[in-house]
């Protein structure tokens, strides 16, 4: 997702700060910061947390995109703030950050959805995996929503674009199951 939201905004992503590929650009007049962590993704705050606190970056000024399982393929949710989520995968990626952040949670979530594994296939199995089409297909349509909801909380704000995006998101798993049927 960071890369289509810098490529649709113009900014390349060509410095290597904090261990992270970094890029500075404008959203509608608005300066924005964008970093793709190059470490691994249970290490990801080695990367936020030191940028954020060199640029001075308030938390509630950063927003973190990550995968998620606990929600349905290709659905996204953006929220103010919150917990680790209920997977280990999730949880360690996100205790990195919190743990970089100082142990703050007021950061600005956008997580997409990947579904949960198929009867018992393991959980790291299935993160690692390729996506069939269908899912495929769910994910790249996500990405592009997220695109213009990353750039519309830059350029309105966390609260409204929360509230508008979390309520067209809420039921999209369920039509997008209808249209198949």
């Amino acid at each position: 997702m960071i890369d289509a939201f810098a490529q649709s905004q113009g900014i390349p992503l060509a410095t290597h700060y904090f261990k992270a590929l970094f890029g500075e650009g404008m959203v509608d007049g608005v300066p924005v910061l964008l970093a793709k962590p190059q470490t691994y993704m249970n290490l990801s705050g080695e990367s936020v947390g030191p940028l954020a606190a060199y640029y001075k970056l308030p938390l509630n000024r950063v927003l973190v995109a990550f995968d998620d399982m606990d929600l349905p393929c290709g659905v996204l949710r953006l929220q103010p703030k919150g917990g680790f989520g209920r997977h280990n995968g999730l949880f360690t990626r996100l205790r990195s950050v919190i743990y970089h952040f100082r142990q703050n949670r007021e950061f600005c979530r956008l997580r997409m959805g990947i579904g949960r594994p198929p009867g018992q296939m393991d959980p790291k199995a299935f993160v690692l995996q390729k996506f069939n089409r269908t899912s495929r297909e769910r994910i790249d349509s996500a990405i592009k929503e997220g695109v213009n909801i990353l750039k519309m909380v830059a350029t309105n704000g966390l609260a409204e674009v929360a509230r508008l995006s979390n309520a067209d998101q809420k039921y999209k798993h369920l039509r997008s199951h209808d249209l198949q049927d």
